[in-house]
């Protein structure tokens, strides 16, 4: 009797040891009910020195056209379908003959330069702070981490730009990018990471589209999960660039599913941003830039569409998103 007792006390020991090991990741440093992870760093401060960057205010467009030919992970669609009220029986408005266009979107809102917000990604239904997809998603969208609690993003972006640091036009996919890699084109730009940070890869990728879509699709460069380990450690807001998963693709070390992407927005709740157009960015060697991030408020959903645009002065840019 016992020993059985001392066997089903181990035993328990063990399971709670498991538990314990499974659900460390949450609750969340920013406390159990919260709901916008690392938007949390992005103080008044943070925004003032960011702003400090901008000097000159050249443009630069970042985002993707999205139309019906391009690519999207698992066969995600856009379809948008003009629209004219009474073209066909020639009807018009009051006497001034009042004619206009309209438009029908039919798409996936994982189509094209996106936000991927902490809702997005899960473990096992579980998602950032340990909420249970159960309680909190529905048909008409999420109750809980919906892209329209996330503030805005007034904050600096760093741009790096692994196509230098490998010598090629386009990085081959499957290139994980390590902290050693990070650290010597960090080292190569002058800049170092802080905390509020939104970090961008340009790895030639988004030359692929229209000329190669299968390999676009099937196969990317990216982070692997020691830098993003240590880019979740510098306090960093978003990670992301020019491919559609800002990680290394497939999985290098084993059967694990975009593994990245679970680590930085379920445990750690740092947001993804995907086909981001660095191209402009890195030609005018602009590593360093204020990113402010507006996007549609769609209510009850955990990713949408944005559109940067650029403004830089020489060695440096500014970033504004509507």
């Amino acid at each position: 009797m016992k020993a059985l007792a001392t066997f089903t006390l181990a035993t328990l020991l063990a399971l709670a040891m498991q538990s314990a090991s499974a659900e460390d990741w949450y609750p969340s440093v920013y406390g159990a009910h919260d709901e916008i992870g690392a938007a949390n760093l992005l103080t008044p401060e943070v925004t003032r020195q960011a702003v400090e960057l901008v000097k000159t205010g050249k443009t630069y467009p970042l985002a993707v056209p999205v139309d019906k030919h391009l690519p999207a992970f698992r066969h995600r669609s856009f379809h948008l379908y003009n629209i004219q009220p009474g073209e066909q029986d020639g009807q018009t408005l009051g006497p001034n003959k009042f004619t206009f266009n309209d438009e029908l979107v039919n798409a996936w809102t994982g189509v094209g330069t996106q936000l991927n917000g902490i809702g997005h990604i899960g473990i096992d239904n579980r998602y950032y702070n340990g909420n249970r997809a159960a309680n909190f998603v529905t048909v008409e969208g999420v109750k809980q981490l919906g892209i329209e609690k996330v503030p805005p993003f007034v904050t600096r972006g760093v741009v790096l730009d692994m196509t230098a640091h490998y010598g090629k036009a386009i990085v081959p996919g499957g290139t994980e990018f390590s902290f050693a890699d990070i650290q010597a084109v960090l080292k190569k730009e002058g800049l170092t990471l802080r905390k509020g940070d939104v970090v961008l890869f340009n790895t030639g990728w988004l030359e692929l589209i229209g000329k190669d879509n299968k390999q676009f699709l099937e196969i990317e460069p990216g982070i692997g999960m020691e830098a993003a380990k240590w880019l979740a450690d510098q306090g960093i807001v978003a990670f992301g660039g020019d491919t559609w998963a800002s990680e290394v693709y497939p999985n290098p070390h084993g059967k694990d599913e975009f593994p990245v992407n679970q680590y930085l927005l379920a445990k750690r709740g740092i947001y993804d941003l995907e086909l981001i157009d660095s191209r402009a960015l890195v030609r005018g060697q602009a590593w360093e830039f204020l990113f402010v991030l507006g996007r549609p408020l769609y209510v009850g959903s955990t990713q949408v569409n944005i559109n940067p645009v650029g403004s830089d002065e020489a060695s440096q840019a500014g970033v504004v998103a509507c």
